[in-house]
């Protein structure tokens, strides 16, 4: 293993213009300053070895010996010429040590940034090279309906291979050993110390390896730090989505500007009207029904009748109160509600549900499942533990238990629209909304065996406001489980409109709401950070707003479609004003 310092990063961090993919000019190497590891002439491994066993030894002949004074009554302060020499010995070590290692790290946590100047390359005989999949596929289509067929065109010229950016001699050595497979590329944060480069040296070795330009893909203006070991592995940049306001929603008694990051053309500008129409007829209001996050570990015994044992121990209401005390020792916010189970043959699955404070809180129940199982095994040993998650929580997946039981936040918005609004705004009329909710949101779904998708884009909505907050984007499908009804109420003149979504997961802390531009988004809202008053009171105001906004959009998607409008509307602004035939791959 070859170990080589690297000069200083002030000396080798390109400059904007090197960013920008301008030459980099050729500038003097001032010396490197002395190190703490130049102390002695000695390879790094034995100087560190030898001031570490200096510190060490010397630390305990003086507490040895200073416990005996104490013992025999000798004053602390008369030493001997031994003493002397140990401490004179311990105060070298200590600041070498402080030298080599702690000062970096004291600048650590006063600036908040990873030093840069101790950074080794280490040439890693084992590591693998990355392999990276040839995506061929052509550009883009200006929509997903009615996209012309393809016609066949004459082969292009060849185009020369992309140029390679110019980088310091030192991060051209890096991209190399990336390149070569000898450095892995998910070690350079490591090895480096400076997130930024890293993703640079990253991003340049791609291009060099797949031979495609990552060119519209930005790599500057973004705080990588923020994301390491939190938000997302090997980054080479970011992606731009826009985010667009809909509101302001009448929600509770409350004006709320929603924001939704979303490509979709059409989607905001939809959901504003909805939330046009909700807000001069009076406004919505909302009703959450519950709150916990579910996990479902499944274990496996030799019998069904051992599986049937252990399901009637943790249903006995006896046993409750010691399970939730074992559970909640996981976090100060997590507290145990419910131990739903289910047998199959001979395995057991346990559905745990917990409340989790303003956190989505995936980590925070799994925690305390791994208490509780941990507990488990004292009484039943033959419990063999096959997953801490068996499917039946469910987790980003389509599932009945969330539909009926629910999952994260339960909530249930509702509208009262006036006559005149639905007319004037929306274009249309009570008898026409009430008779496509039901042929369209109600049979049609059931025709099509829907689960939890009696809507007409609820995931449209829950999308586009879950990416602009930090949350998972994933859990959109359960999130989205909405079943919308629409009802001619005040003898068929005005329409009451509600929409009921069993599983809306949602945090305020935690994950992506941490980063800058969604914690914004969260800013915006009223909802950034934790509830200091009352935990979970952020996050269950949260998915409030997410239900009514759907409501919004379900309200203005259905009048536009009523009114024969969809078409015309997705013409005029969903579709590309740019000849795709002549955007290049």
């Amino acid at each position: 293993m070859d170990f080589r310092r690297r000069a200083p990063a002030n000396q080798l961090r390109p400059s904007k213009a090197a960013a920008a993919g301008e030459p980099i000019k050729a500038h003097k190497q001032n010396p490197a300053p002395a190190k703490a590891s130049d102390a002695l002439p000695l390879p790094l491994y034995l100087t560190n070895g030898v001031f570490f066993a200096l510190f060490f030894s010397v630390a305990y002949f003086l507490l040895h010996r200073w416990r005996e004074k104490i013992r025999t009554g000798m004053p602390l302060h008369v030493i001997t010429l031994s003493e002397l020499a140990a401490v004179v010995s311990l105060i070298a070590s200590v600041i070498y040590l402080l030298g080599f290692f702690g000062i970096d790290f004291v600048q650590s946590l006063i600036t908040g940034k990873i030093p840069t100047d101790e950074v080794w390359d280490v040439d890693d005989e084992t590591a693998t090279k990355a392999q990276f999949i040839d995506d061929t596929r052509r550009g883009p289509c200006a929509a997903a309906i009615d996209c012309p067929p393809a016609v066949p065109k004459p082969a292009p010229a060849e185009k020369p291979a992309p140029v390679a950016v110019p980088m310091p001699e030192e991060d051209e050595e890096i991209i190399k050993a990336v390149v070569t497979g000898t450095t892995p590329s998910y070690s350079l944060e490591s090895k480096l110390g400076d997130c930024r480069r890293a993703a640079a040296i990253r991003r340049e070795a791609l291009q060099r390896m797949t031979g495609k330009s990552l060119a519209g893909l930005p790599l500057e203006g973004f705080d990588y730090e923020s994301i390491l070991g939190q938000c997302c592995e090997m980054p080479v940049g970011y992606v731009q989505i826009p985010v667009g306001i809909a509101g302001p929603l009448l929600l509770d008694g409350i004006e709320y500007s929603v924001p939704m990051a979303t490509t979709e053309g059409c989607l905001v500008a939809s959901t504003n009207r909805g939330c046009k129409a909700i807000y001069v007829s009076g406004g919505a209001t909302s009703v959450l029904l519950r709150d916990g996050m579910t996990r479902a570990p499944v274990v496996r015994f030799a019998t069904a009748r051992r599986a049937a044992e252990l399901k009637g121990f943790l249903e006995d209401p006896v046993n409750f109160d010691t399970l939730s005390l074992i559970f909640n020792k996981s976090s100060r916010f997590a507290r145990l509600q419910s131990i739903q189970c289910a047998i199959a043959g001979k395995n057991l699955y346990m559905r745990f549900r917990c409340s989790t404070g303003d956190a989505m809180g995936m980590n925070m129940v799994s925690k305390g499942v791994q208490n509780v199982l941990d507990f488990l095994q004292t009484d039943f040993p033959d419990m063999d533990v096959i997953g801490i998650s068996g499917n039946f929580c469910s987790d980003k997946k389509p599932a009945a238990v969330n539909w009926i039981e629910g999952r994260g936040k339960s909530v249930v918005c509702e509208a009262i629209i006036k006559e005149d609004v639905v007319k004037k705004v929306l274009k249309t009329n009570v008898a026409a909304l009430v008779e496509l909710n039901m042929l369209k949101n109600l049979t049609g779904s059931a025709m099509a065996g829907a689960l939890g998708g009696f809507n007409a884009h609820a995931s449209n909505i829950v999308s586009a406001v879950y990416i602009a907050t930090g949350q998972d984007p994933a859990q959109n499908i359960e999130s989205s489980h909405c079943i919308t009804m629409f009802e001619a109420i005040n003898d068929g003149k005005d329409l009451h409109i509600s929409v009921t979504m069993p599983s809306i997961e949602v945090g305020t802390v935690g994950g992506g709401t941490q980063l800058a531009s969604q914690s914004a988004c969260l800013n915006l809202l009223g909802v950034k950070g934790a509830s200091r008053d009352s935990p979970g009171a952020n996050s269950r105001l949260l998915a409030t707003v997410v239900a009514g906004a759907v409501l919004a959009g379900e309200l203005s998607l259905m009048s536009a479609i009523a009114a024969g409008q969809l078409v015309r509307s997705h013409m005029k602004y969903n579709r590309s004003s740019k000849d795709v035939t002549k955007l290049s791959t």
